[in-house]
């Protein structure tokens, strides 16, 4: 029998789908990161014009054809862009058909005023191939997660931080998070242990390099968010 002790398996989040490897956010992106073995996939919603469209940036030049704010723009010019080799910037509502039960779905809540019609979305989405588990609604914007909840207290959310607060992982629970998304750049042992003895998850962003990934096992985080999906498949076994 081996002394080696056993690697930890972290949860592999697509980030923006596999953007190492597909223009960000698009269909194709998230179809890469789901072949590559990616558990759950992560995307960015603003709710424009009355639609819920899947982009990360508030102006349009660095992923699409288009410019300017999205928040000034009509839903029908921003089908008409390109995201990217032909991708049209995708609704939420054909990401949820898209991925279809094969993986869970972590939306981040970008724009203003999204809580309300993505809470209204999955809620739809839950007489399908969804369920709450595999769903996690997540954000920067502490007000509009607590919307969500106001929504639904059944769906899962989880708190950005860019930062380590003095006092951890508390705010976290106080929102009634499930789940804690702290960088790659502030992350450490105190921060993953004050997470899971307050029973959240912690899930770390943007990690893509081998050695970062086996430094975040090493924290016994829960999963990461990365570009390149198949590198922490490779790296959990």
């Amino acid at each position: 029998m081996s002394d080696q002790p056993k690697r930890r398996k972290l949860l592999c989040i697509g980030h923006r789908g596999a953007m190492g490897h597909e223009p960000e956010n698009t269909l194709l992106s998230i179809e890469k990161a789901i072949s590559l073995g990616a558990s759950w996939v992560e995307i960015d919603v603003y709710f424009v014009d009355g639609h819920l469209v899947v982009i990360h940036d508030d102006r349009l030049e660095r992923t699409t054809n288009g410019t300017g704010y999205l928040s000034k723009k009509t839903f029908e010019y921003l089908r008409s862009l390109d995201a990217g080799k032909g991708q049209k910037i995708p609704t939420l509502k054909e990401v949820f058909d898209f991925i279809n039960g094969k993986a869970g779905l972590n939306i981040e809540l970008k724009g203003p005023q999204t809580a309300e019609p993505v809470t209204d979305l999955i809620k739809k989405q839950l007489d399908r191939r969804w369920r709450y588990e595999n769903i996690l609604v997540s954000s920067f914007n502490h007000r509009e997660l607590l919307n969500v909840k106001r929504f639904d207290p059944k769906v899962r959310i989880g708190l950005i931080i860019a930062e380590l607060p003095v006092d951890n992982a508390a705010l976290a629970e106080r929102l009634g998070c499930y789940s804690v998304h702290p960088s790659i750049e502030f992350i450490n042992e105190v921060f993953v242990h004050d997470a899971h003895k307050r029973g959240l998850k912690v899930f770390v962003f943007t990690v893509n390099i081998p050695e970062d990934i086996k430094r975040m096992a090493s924290l016994e985080v829960d999963g990461v968010f990365t570009d390149y999906p198949e590198r922490v498949v490779k790296f959990s076994g």
